[in-house]
């Protein structure tokens, strides 16, 4: 019986494995809602649009996610909709499930996922793209779209990785780029219609239906073609697909304060990897980092404003109980009133036991000020900071404006106030790259823990250099660029490794953790993909492919063994779409979905890069014609607002020394 719980068929399983409470569901603010809650038509039409929410890895890693708590909110805030989660299921359930019978289910009414109406999955990295297959194939939903019939659910792709979508194109039956929040309420909105209407025309109606709105791409519709060398002559709608676009664009959101979910977070019951209550307080980057995807595909800056922030900290702290607020964005400390934020929050919870967090802080945008007062309560965890690139030649490179003096002068000012951990987050494998720029890394570690000592009057200083290696991304100034082999990377990093260790008075107060250049490999694979990967992909989740993000579960030989066999063919292999550098005609996989950048000016900003030119914010400076503002019809949001957070009453200790002071 559709959407029937399948609970009864699970719970003898659980005993057997792992982990089982990742399975129960029952977390504190989950929903279930009836499966009929949209009622029917008079024809007795089903009006209810149903939603399977998935991040494809362990529940561990996806419940804490930001995305798909809030499209969950969002969604089940409609009477006429619901949506439930589900996860990725490790090997020893997945082997028991198929022993068994039992299908992928939601984890809040152990409804089977092939039940819903569209199966939505947020990628934030393609190494998820085995675990996509296995919760298919596990659904009882055929691997590929061509297969799918009338009583399969919509599988919808999302979150950063659908800005190139190509090498799942066979998997998936739509993508929804870009912002989240209104484009599902969009979509449950067609659906819910085609419902009503008594479903016309099938799946094929429903999603050129969605097709034609311009801001879903369909891959079915369009067809690819490719020149003799490999690489691709045209992307292009089909010739049947009457009214289906050209290109597709992003959606964005542009007040966020419209938009304050989660209003009531999520709770996991199993530990998990952010156990805290978390506030997005601006999305979107100007700040050009030509590495950054994230920064160039969630352009322009939009700020929340300081009141919505306290609204919703306040909400949430109360929601869920936690001690910790993480105040999120991709460089939280650049928000125009982070000062006023931060110290308006310290003074409401002073004298409790909440603790505030900026998981991302640039070294330019750091002052002992702004980190006084996240750590008012006692808290004082180590400080962690990323110059990306070791020399300053490579930070020009890569437009990270950040000099030696400026990290110098910032862990000298931590280490002073009494820190005495930092880490340091740098990648290898940058474009232009020699063994010098990495080996400066060991250099300025050791410039740091000096620093540290002599600001401290103490030896007891750690300094923790964390490399990982480049992939270039779709979307950013280094989509063109070749990527540094696997082995490229292991020698540079040996080397690396050499020069931290070469000096006895510095080796023993420098961490240093790496990852080794294999899996980056298949990551520069699979985000720089066409429609061809698609086949890589599902021979290794056939030979066993399963969580290729963790590494005890990750086989590099595996996923080249597979790419030599599957790619043979089409007279490319990984190399080809690795380490070769693109050239400014060639057509990317991923030019008919418009992220609102300009492709020229993409292609002027890696010339700019190669002659080490530095581009300014344009939050604080003219326009730079990326292209995004025009285009999309948006412009750059940010304050200050003339706004104060308080009168937020002040809770705890906070509450005498605010009256004190206001006498």
């Amino acid at each position: 019986m559709s959407g029937e719980s399948r609970f009864a068929a699970l719970e003898p399983l659980l005993e057997q494995v792992s982990k089982p409470i990742q399975y129960v569901g029952g977390e504190l603010n989950s929903t279930v809602k009836d499966w009929n809650v949209g009622g029917f038509g008079p024809g007795g039409e089903e009006l209810t649009v149903r939603w399977a929410l998935m991040y494809p890895d362990a529940y561990e890693v996806g419940a804490p996610n930001q995305g798909v708590m809030i499209l969950y909110e969002v969604l089940n805030e409609r009477p006429d909709a619901l949506a439930e989660r589900t996860y990725a299921v490790w090997p020893d359930m997945e082997a028991l499930m198929r022993e068994h019978g039992v299908p992928q289910l939601t984890v809040d009414a152990h409804r089977a996922v092939r039940d819903f109406d569209v199966f939505g999955i947020s990628f934030s990295t393609e190494l998820g793209y085995t675990n996509l297959l296995t919760a298919l194939d596990l659904a009882g939903i055929p691997l590929h779209s061509a297969d799918r019939t009338d009583d399969d659910p919509i599988v919808v792709m999302g979150g950063h990785a659908s800005f190139n979508p190509e090498p799942v194109a066979d998997f998936i039956d739509a993508a929804i780029v870009g912002d989240g929040e209104e484009a599902v309420l969009a979509v449950t909105a067609i659906i819910g219609e085609w419902k009503a209407e008594g479903m016309p025309g099938g799946r094929r109606e429903l999603l050129l239906r969605l097709a034609r709105t311009g801001g879903v791409y369909v891959p079915a519709f369009y067809d690819v073609s490719y020149l003799p060398d490999g690489r691709i002559q045209r992307v292009a709608p089909a010739p049947w697909a009457a009214g289906v676009p050209w290109r597709v664009s992003k959606h964005t959101v542009m007040d966020l304060d419209a938009w304050p979910y989660p209003k009531q977070p999520l709770v996991p019951l199993a530990e998990s990897v952010h156990e805290r209550m978390s506030v997005e307080i601006f999305r979107g980057c100007t700040r050009g980092c030509r590495f950054c995807q994230a920064g160039m595909i969630t352009r322009p800056v939009r700020e929340r404003s300081i009141t919505g922030i306290g609204e919703m900290v306040e909400r949430g702290l109360a929601a869920t109980g936690f001690e910790e607020v993480g105040l999120l964005s991709l460089s939280s400390a650049d928000h125009s009133e982070i000062a006023d934020i931060t110290k308006g929050l310290a003074d409401r919870y002073e004298g409790t036991q909440t603790g505030l967090s900026l998981p991302s802080t640039r070294v330019d945008a750091f002052n002992i000020d702004l980190a006084n007062e996240l750590t008012r309560n006692g808290r004082r965890s180590g400080l962690t900071f990323a110059p990306e690139g070791g020399s300053e030649r490579i930070r020009k490179v890569i437009n990270k404006m950040v000099t030696e003096q400026d990290l110098i002068d910032t862990v000298a000012a931590a280490y002073g106030a009494g820190w005495r951990q930092v880490k340091l987050y740098f990648m290898c494998g940058l474009p232009t790259e020699t063994d010098e720029d990495v080996l400066q890394i060991a250099d300025l570690a050791k410039k740091v823990i000096e620093t540290g000592r002599e600001v401290s009057g103490t030896r007891d200083i750690r300094c923790t250099v964390s490399i990982g290696g480049f992939v270039p991304k779709p979307h950013t100034p280094f989509q063109w660029a070749g990527q540094l082999s696997a082995e490229g990377t292991d020698a540079r990093l040996e080397k690396l490794r050499a020069a931290i260790r070469s000096d006895r008075r510095y080796g023993s107060a420098i961490g240093f953790r790496y990852h080794d250049g294999k899996p980056g490999i298949v990551e520069g694979l699979l985000s720089r993909g066409d429609r061809r990967v698609g086949r890589v992909i599902e021979a290794v989740w056939r030979d066993g492919g399963r969580f290729d993000g963790w590494s005890e579960h990750f086989s590099y030989d595996r996923w080249m063994a597979c790419a030599e066999r599957e790619l043979a063919a089409y007279g490319v292999d990984v190399d080809w779409y690795t380490t070769r550098e693109r050239e400014e005609s060639e057509v990317l996989p991923w030019d008919h979905i418009d992220s609102g950048l300009d492709k020229e000016w993409l292609w002027q900003d890696w010339l700019d890069a190669i002659d080490e030119v530095e581009v300014d914010d344009c939050r604080w400076t003219p326009c730079f014609d990326c292209g995004v503002c025009p285009q999309l019809g948006t412009e750059i949001e940010i304050g200050p607002t003339g706004r104060t957070l308080l009168p937020l009453s002040v809770l705890g200790a906070g509450r005498e020394r605010m009256a004190a002071g206001a006498t």
